[in-house]
């Protein structure tokens, strides 16, 4: 039952090939239409000059807000 098939290793290519081939036109299609997100400009404070450093960040607060009993 192990023979290998070319007629059915074929079929199989020719789908795996016909369903990429429809993802990728419906991506193109889709691709116009998207519009880019515009980014924040977020300031962030000049390095220390005697290398990194522990500070206290918004994202640090809400951290420590999340493991409060």
């Amino acid at each position: 039952m192990s023979e290998n098939n070319p007629s059915r290793l074929s079929r199989r290519g020719f789908f795996i090939a016909a369903a990429s081939t429809g993802a990728v036109a419906a991506g193109a299609v889709v691709m116009p239409h998207v519009k880019p997100v515009a980014t924040a400009a977020v300031d962030t404070p000049p390095a220390p000059k005697r290398g990194g450093g522990y500070h206290v960040s918004e994202h640090v607060k809400r951290y420590y807000k999340t493991t409060l009993v």
